[in-house]
C-alpha cells in the first residue's frame, strides 16, 4: 500500500481541527476517518483497521491516553502508528502517551506542510514493523527471548550459556528493546524510558549504548531504521 492510499483516523473533540486536518490530508490523496472522543475511536478504529492514529490527549468520555491503551489491548491494532497531537506540551503529558503505547507526539498548532511530512514519515514506520512479534518467555525476575535470557534482579544476562555482567543502562536499554519485540522504538521514546526527563544527555548517548550492546550480543539483534529509532528482532 502506497502513502497516498492509507488509512487515517483523526481523533480529536473540536470539530474545526478535524476539518482541518482532514482538508490538508485528503488533499495528499489519503483516506481519512475521523472520531471525536477516545470511545468513538475505538469503535472506528476496530472498523477501518487504519494505518495511523493521530488521537488528541484532553477529549470527553474517554481521553487519549486511556484510548490508546485501548487500542493496544486489541490484537488486530497493535502494530498500528499512533501519534499524540496536543497542544500540552508538559513532560508528564508525553510519557503518558509514550507508555500509554503511543509512537510519536505531535504539539499543535502545526503548520499544514510540517503535518503532511510528519505524517509520511510516521507512514513509512508500517513497513518495517513485523506483524509477527518474537517469543518471550518470562519466568520470574527472567525473561527469555531466543539464545537469550535476562535477569533482571541481577542486572545480566546469558547468551548462549555465557554469563555477562551489563552496566545499568545499557540493560534498561535492552529490557526496554525486549519488552517489544518487533516494535520500532524512537529515539525520544528510549531517552524518556531510559534516561528520564530529568537527565539531560548528549545526542550520541543512544547510539553508543546501541553499540556496545552490539559488541555483547551480536550485531544482528538489534535493528537502526534510518531517522526513526531501534527495534530487536530475533
Amino acid at each position: 500500500m502506497s502513502d497516498s492510499q492509507s488509512k487515517i483516523l483523526l481523533v480529536d473533540d473540536e470539530v474545526d481541527i478535524l476539518e482541518f486536518i482532514s482538508y490538508n490530508l485528503e488533499k495528499e490523496g489519503y483516506k481519512v476517518y475521523t472520531a471525536q472522543n477516545g470511545a468513538e475511536a475505538i469503535k472506528v478504529a476496530e472498523k477501518v483497521l487504519p494505518d495511523l492514529i493521530i488521537l488528541d490527549v484532553m477529549m470527553p468520555e474517554m481521553d487519549g491516553i486511556a484510548a490508546c491503551e485501548e487500542i493496544r489491548r486489541i490484537p488486530v491494532l497493535q502494530h498500528t502508528i499512533i501519534a499524540f497531537l496536543t497542544a500540552r506540551g508538559e513532560d508528564y503529558s508525553q510519557i503518558a502517551g509514550f507508555e500509554a503505547g503511543a509512537d510519536d507526539y505531535i504539539t499543535k498548532p502545526i503548520r499544514p506542510k510540517v503535518l503532511v511530512s510528519r505524517v509520511k514519515a510516521l507512514l513509512k514506520r508500517t513497513s518495517t514493523v513485523g506483524t509477527a512479534p518474537v517469543a518471550v518467555i518470562e519466568s520470574g525476575h527472567t525473561v527469555t527471548i531466543g539464545n537469550l535470557v535476562i535477569d533482571k534482579e541481577r542486572y545480566l544476562i546469558m547468551k548462549d550459556g555465557e554469563e555477562m555482567i551489563l552496566p545499568r543502562k545499557e540493560f534498561e536499554l535492552l529490557s526496554l528493546l525486549v519488552s517489544k519485540p518487533g516494535k520500532v522504538f524512537t529515539r525520544e521514546e528510549i531517552y524518556y524510558s531510559v534516561w528520564g526527563d530529568n537527565v539531560v544527555v548528549g545526542d550520541r548517548t543512544i547510539d553508543v549504548h546501541i553499540r556496545k550492546l552490539r559488541e555483547k550480543i551480536g550485531n544482528d539483534l538489534i535493528k537502526t531504521l534510518k531517522g526513526i529509532g531501534y527495534k530487536f528482532v530475533d
